[in-house]
């Protein structure tokens, strides 16, 4: 090794591939974040796609980035800034250079930094270090294409697919510089691939010849060693993402509740990958319809709950406007179904790869009527799983909809995830009324969830009425009484409220009172989790409270908020979680951090805004 490298032991570093969004990035990003999480590292990703679908190539629009933190322990981010950047091209380079940490590394390909390159970026000057202001970074400019072309010439591949594979040897050349093993991906060639033993040979070989490269080429600085993560539960893990986490989530439900699965969607950026999975799950009695529009959507999944399914349809929000009329159907009808949300940026088709918090106003309010909905949201790409069982639970034991909140970061997102066993969850107990039982009354009650009870179409002595009318109280015949209908409508709200006996009380994460209370929900919690938790090292007086379930509240969230000297809520939107809480409790002061940019928080923003924070400014 050259005398100049160094190899840095560190507790945690961050790496972002970014080019084309042909070139491949998201792949080989996952293929890394993989292989970190088998070698044993806590591992946290963030894809970051164009909106566009096909930007013009080469151009900042067009820019696909995967950037991931991997580290000796359980880390909770993708990190901020970037260790080590891999620049397939000049907009790439462009793109990201505001997110390098001072003295970064950039593995750049020089064959694409050419007058075209340089032109559809649109820089000013043929010096694109200079010009970015990047001359005290380690640029490494490597004829990535030039070498990948050479790696293959002797294959029989054609010039299109040996291009292609120039991802996987400035993949090779990344491993070198952290010292991961080749055998992990070279086995998910020989999987992905096993009836094209030329493509498995041919990507081997590039991924081989970039390591190689990288270990003889005097440029790389150094290398880093980032040793196994030790504190985290013995267990057998596997890298998932939100998404799929949540279809899996709602299959356990499926089994723990003894219930066929449907699920009835409309494929919609960022939630289609849900669908996707339950679809590949016919072996476990999942069944899925792709249906040509959100409102068909949903409602075959409430016809589906109607015959006893557990019933479940996915969107994000554009879908869920389109959703509304028939969640009041659900809730009027009383039916148990989960409505999946996986927010993007909007409004109208908006960001359609980015991510934002802005549906909760939606998610609580967005439907015709007095129209309670049970509201929950997912906090992590692997707690996906939890919240889709939790909130199955709760549709199936209570008989309503429940709408759980997840958002584009942890859906695509990836973490490290402890596989459990279904032993540990709970039996759910769906209130199906039994065939042959007498004197049968569709909405007669449980006094304690006020849920009404679930009769199966086609079961003798069970017929009753259904649709979107309003019903009697217990017969369920239209009924337009007014005093009936106000008794339907308290009694919605009540068994909606109800819930909230059923939930487990809100935690703190810190001491139990201070000066600065931090409030967050959903997909943020990785970032205020991970700011708050360094300024307590720092012997500052701050907590967290990260809410999951959002409607209805945990009984104990008003007793919290009387214990701090300052409340700040933290969210991916204007202040809608702000102004919620003020509506339930109008006696404390709410101060507001928000973001719409269709990114996550940042840990040097968070911090720098709870210092303030504290200090009175």
């Amino acid at each position: 090794m050259d005398k100049q490298k160094q190899v840095l032991e560190v507790d945690e570093v961050s790496i972002r591939f970014s080019g084309d969004s042909g070139d491949g990035m998201q792949l080989s990003g996952s293929l890394f974040s993989d292989a970190s999480a088998l070698f044993g590292n806590g591992v946290s990703t963030f894809p970051d796609y164009p909106s566009e679908i096909r930007a013009p190539q080469g151009t900042i629009g067009g820019v696909s980035g995967f950037q991931l933190q991997i580290g000796s322990k359980k880390v909770y981010t993708p990190g901020d800034y970037c260790d080590v950047l891999v620049a397939m091209n000049p907009a790439a380079l462009k793109a990201n250079a505001k997110w390098l940490k001072p003295g970064a590394t950039v593995i750049a390909d020089s064959d694409t930094f050419n007058e075209k390159g340089l032109q559809r970026a649109n820089y000013k000057t043929d010096d694109p270090v200079a010009e970015l202001k990047l001359e005290d970074y380690h640029i490494v400019f490597a004829p990535i294409t030039t070498l990948t072309k050479e790696s293959l010439k002797e294959t029989e591949l054609d010039n299109k697919s040996i291009l292609r594979s120039k991802n996987m040897f400035a993949l090779g050349m990344v491993y070198y510089m952290f010292d991961r093993p080749l055998n992990f991906t070279e086995h998910f060639f020989e999987v992905k691939f096993k009836n094209r033993p030329r493509i498995v040979e041919a990507n081997k070989k590039v991924l081989r010849d970039g390591y190689n490269y990288a270990g003889n080429v005097h440029a790389i600085p150094n290398t880093f060693k980032i040793p196994p993560a030790t504190s985290i539960p013995k267990g057998t893990y596997r890298n998932i993402n939100g998404n799929t986490a949540t279809a899996w989530g709602l299959i356990a439900a499926a089994e723990r509740a003894n219930l066929p699965l449907f699920c009835g969607s409309y494929p919609i950026t960022p939630a289609t990958e849900i669908l996707i999975e339950l679809a590949k799950r016919k072996d476990l009695g999942v069944k899925t319809l792709q249906v040509e529009d959100e409102i068909a959507g949903i409602c075959t999944a409430i016809g589906a709950a109607f015959a006893g399914n557990f019933a479940v349809t996915t969107t994000s929000g554009p879908g869920l406007s389109l959703k509304s009329e028939a969640i009041g159907l659900a809730v009027m009808t009383e039916l148990p179904l989960v409505i999946v949300n996986v927010q993007r940026g909007g409004p109208s088709t908006g960001l359609p790869t980015k991510t934002e918090q802005s549906d909760l106003y939606q998610a609580l309010y967005g439907r015709n009527g007095e129209c309670p909905t049970v509201v929950v949201a997912a906090s992590s790409p692997s707690n996906c799983f939890e919240w889709a069982f939790n909130a199955s639970k709760i549709a199936l034991e209570h008989m309503t909809p429940v709408i759980l909140l997840t958002d584009g970061y942890i859906a695509n997102g990836t973490e490290p995830w402890l596989i459990p066993s279904m032993k540990d969850y709970p039996e759910i107990h769906p209130p199906l009324v039994p065939e042959g039982t007498e004197n049968f009354l569709p909405y007669e009650r449980d006094p304690e969830r006020l849920a009404r009870r679930w009769a199966i179409p086609g079961q003798k002595g069970l017929e009753h009425r259904i649709g979107g009318l309003e019903k009697d109280y217990l017969k369920g015949s239209v009924s337009h009484d007014p005093i009936n209908h106000q008794r339907m409508v308290d009694v919605r709200a009540e068994k909606v409220a109800r819930v909230q006996d059923f939930i487990p009380e809100q935690e703190v994460i810190g001491e139990p009172e201070g000066d600065l209370l931090i409030v967050s929900w959903g997909g943020t919690y990785g970032h205020t989790y991970t700011a708050v938790h360094e300024l307590q090292k720092e012997g500052k007086s701050i907590s967290l409270c990260h809410i999951s379930y959002i409607n209805p509240l945990p009984k104990n969230l008003q007793d919290i908020f009387k214990r701090f000297k300052k409340i700040l809520v933290c969210e991916l939107n204007m202040g809608q979680m702000a102004n919620y809480l003020r509506i339930n409790f109008q006696e404390f002061t709410y101060l507001q951090y928000n973001k719409v940019q269709g990114l996550p928080f940042t840990l040097v923003e968070l911090k720098e805004k709870f210092n303030q924070t504290l200090e009175g400014k």
